[in-house]
Order: structure tokens, then sequence, then C-alpha cells
């Protein structure tokens, strides 16, 4: 069973999606590889209290990592790959040959950025900390600008982050 919620935040509204009850999605408006809206199931905000609460602390500067059960259905390469991605400390960025290099696949960089644009649950687990080889911003699901805010973000408030 599918259930979701709306959330806004500075990047916009999120949707954050739960399948059985654990967050299995969070998107953002216009977000590249989005699942239809019908397939998020029933609007409800039971159930996503948590969830909100830690993106608001998140996004008020206090909270680096998240405390969260998550359910991502992809590969299993796909789930190395996002596991991979919660590594990655705030503030920071890898590149995807890097990223490519953890997984024990230094020639998969193509593949990593391809499972790191689909990420079902974006901002929680940190896709945007993944940069181009030279440090650019190349590509992301939220759109660039969005990826640029939350890594400028991360920098200005690193170090200050309370929880």
């Amino acid at each position: 069973m599918r259930t979701h919620t709306i959330t806004d935040s500075p990047t916009g509204l999120l949707t954050l999606v739960a399948t059985n009850g654990v967050l299995s999605g969070l998107y953002m408006t216009d977000q590249r590889h989005r699942p239809a809206e019908e397939t998020f199931g029933e609007r409800t905000s039971t159930g996503f209290e948590e969830a909100i609460t830690q993106l608001g602390e998140y996004f008020e500067g206090k909270r680096t990592d998240f405390d969260l059960p998550t359910a991502m259905a992809g590969t299993d390469f796909q789930r190395r790959v996002w596991n991979e991605l919660t590594r990655i400390p705030y503030s920071e960025t890898i590149s995807y040959g890097q990223l490519a290099d953890r997984l024990g696949k230094p020639t998969a960089s193509r593949a990593v950025g391809l499972a790191n644009g689909r990420n079902p649950i974006s901002v929680i687990v940190p896709c945007h900390r993944v940069v181009g080889s030279t440090g650019s911003l190349t590509g992301y699901g939220g759109g660039v600008e969005r990826k640029r805010f939350l890594l400028d973000f991360e920098r200005a408030t690193a170090g200050k982050v309370l929880l």
C-alpha cells in the first residue's frame, strides 16, 4: 500500500511517498524520473511526521544526517550506489568516478551516474553530493540550480549544525 504527502522546502514542494508505512520516495517538482502521480497512492499526513521533522531540521541547518527507515526499490547495483551515497559526509562532494571506485567498479562511472540519477529519495539519500570529475555540477534529477542550492547550503552550515 502506498501513501504520500506534500511538504514545502527551500527547494520547492517535496512529495514524500511511503510503501507499507516506510519512506520509499522523496521527489521534487519537475524532477527527472519522477513517477506518475497516480502511483503515489492516497494523500495523507499520517506516517510522515518524522520525515517532515527531520527535513525541517536539515533545512534549518540543524541536521547533517537522516535517521529514517527507507525502502528503495531498484536493482542490486542501484541499491549499492544509493547505500554508498549515504556515506558521503555532509557538505562534501565526490566524483562519479570516485563513487565507482568505492564500489569496486572503477570503470563504471557512467553506470554509477545513471543509478545516482534514479535515486528515489533525494536530499535524504544525498545524490546531490556527487559531481563531475572536475568538480562541475553535472546533472541532477531535481535540476542543477537545486543541486547548487543544496551544496551551497551545506557548505554554509557545515560546522554550525547542532544535531
